[in-house]
């Protein structure tokens, strides 16, 4: 071995002795960014195990950073074991690609996520994977579709754009009396508003979903700045099969964006409650507008599957997230409703929800379901993610831009 004393400059900038001082504490953890990950012998390089945390071997395999954010997830959704993908689809491809094989069938709600609508129209159907959709407002439906091919049943609370909550208890206790996993896409409740692997606290006989995937771009991120998402469950046989699965596709996430979705951990709770409080307000002053047919917030007694939401968002006064939904009256063309669109000032318009900032998305529904629900009224939807600016200016923005359809 060369003498540290006639080693170059170049050789010792790169093995440095100074080793800082361990006990080293702040609010946020340290960021540890690695590809390479040295072993300390040849004998531990073959001994070291990733799969169970107890050691590094690959920056891919996980770092302090991503091993600690999915402990906090683990906390966070009341599962076991989580992994992190580069975002929310990329949570529900990995799930479908670990679980399902050519000849079996996944099942979907018909007001499910759209991309995760496409993938199976797509990939998964040119793979060989069948699917087929069902009405997530009657549980019947769903007892109907599941078949001896079924093996994975998507669940979706409260439905993406037009906000219906389903009776989840029945849907996941429907997938077990078949022997069927569900997989649940916990985005909206983040789990604040429900606990997905523990659906009827205090209960006897535990009720919980098989897999809850997250896309921490929104609420636990907070910042608009961050993709990512989680896959957590509370089984280790089948949290191994997602992981190796996870592993051969080479999925990671960066070092700096798990830095974020820690530090908007900590303020999680509190900024859900304020998106919360605001949807909801601004949703019982859309319910006052004559421009519009239909509010849809599951805390809206007028809202479809208001019931389930109370009975299964029952933390507090019962939680929801900060999103509303107005379907304008049949008269408006789609025209009008973009221009409505156009003249806000404050609600940008764009996709995704969860940051500070206001968003604002109108929707063709004829083009997203396979028939028109008969719980909604007809007439063009328009989406708000209401945002952390103060109540009473966004109340204004939307009532100055009504005024481009008198």
């Amino acid at each position: 071995m060369t003498a540290p004393d006639t080693r170059s400059l170049a050789t010792d900038l790169i093995h440095h002795p100074y080793t800082p001082p361990g006990g080293f504490a702040a609010p946020q953890p340290t960021v540890a960014k690695a590809s390479t990950v040295f072993f300390p012998t040849v004998a531990a390089m073959r001994e070291f195990e990733w799969k169970d945390k107890s050691a590094y071997t690959y920056g891919l395999h996980g770092t302090p950073t991503t091993y600690t954010l999915e402990e906090r997830l683990c906390t966070l959704e009341g599962g076991n074991q989580c992994l992190l993908v580069p975002s929310g689809l990329a949570a529900i491809a990995t799930v479908s690609l670990a679980l399902l094989k050519s000849g079996d069938e996944v099942l979907l709600p018909d007001n499910v996520y759209g991309p995760s609508k496409a993938l199976a129209l797509s990939e998964l159907a040119g793979w060989g994977i069948s699917h087929r959709f069902y009405d997530a407002m009657h549980p019947q439906d769903l007892a109907a579709k599941i078949g001896p091919e079924t093996r994975l049943v998507w669940l979706e609370a409260a439905g993406s754009v037009t906000l219906e909550f389903p009776d989840l208890s029945e849907q996941v206790r429907l997938c077990k009396a078949a022997g069927v996993l569900c997989a649940l896409d916990n985005t909206w409740g983040a789990g604040l508003a429900f606990k997905p692997f523990d659906l009827h606290p205090g209960a006897r006989n535990l009720l919980a979903v098989d897999i809850s995937i997250h896309a921490l771009t929104k609420y636990p991120s907070g910042g608009g700045d961050v993709l990512m998402g989680s896959i957590t469950t509370i089984d280790p046989g089948l949290h191994m099969q997602i992981k190796l699965c996870h592993m051969r596709l080479g999925l990671g996430v960066a070092a700096n964006d798990a830095e974020a979705v820690l530090r908007g951990l900590p303020s999680l709770a509190l900024r859900y409650q304020a998106h919360d409080e605001a949807a909801r307000a601004l949703a019982r002053w859309s319910l006052t507008r004559p421009e519009f047919a239909q509010v849809l917030h599951p805390a809206l007694p007028q809202s479809p599957g208001h019931a389930q939401w109370s009975r299964t968002c029952h933390s507090g006064p019962g939680a929801a997230a900060g999103l509303f939904s107005v379907i304008f009256k049949p008269h408006f063309t789609q025209a009008q409703v973009d221009d409505f669109c156009d003249a806000l000032s404050l609600f940008e318009i764009g996709y995704s929800w969860g940051g500070p900032c206001s968003l604002v998305m109108p929707y063709k529904l004829s083009a997203m379901r396979s028939t028109w629900p008969a719980h909604l009224q007809p007439g063009t939807l328009v989406r708000f993610s209401v945002g952390l600016e103060a109540l009473t200016d966004l109340q204004a923005d939307l009532q100055q831009a009504l005024q481009v359809l008198a």
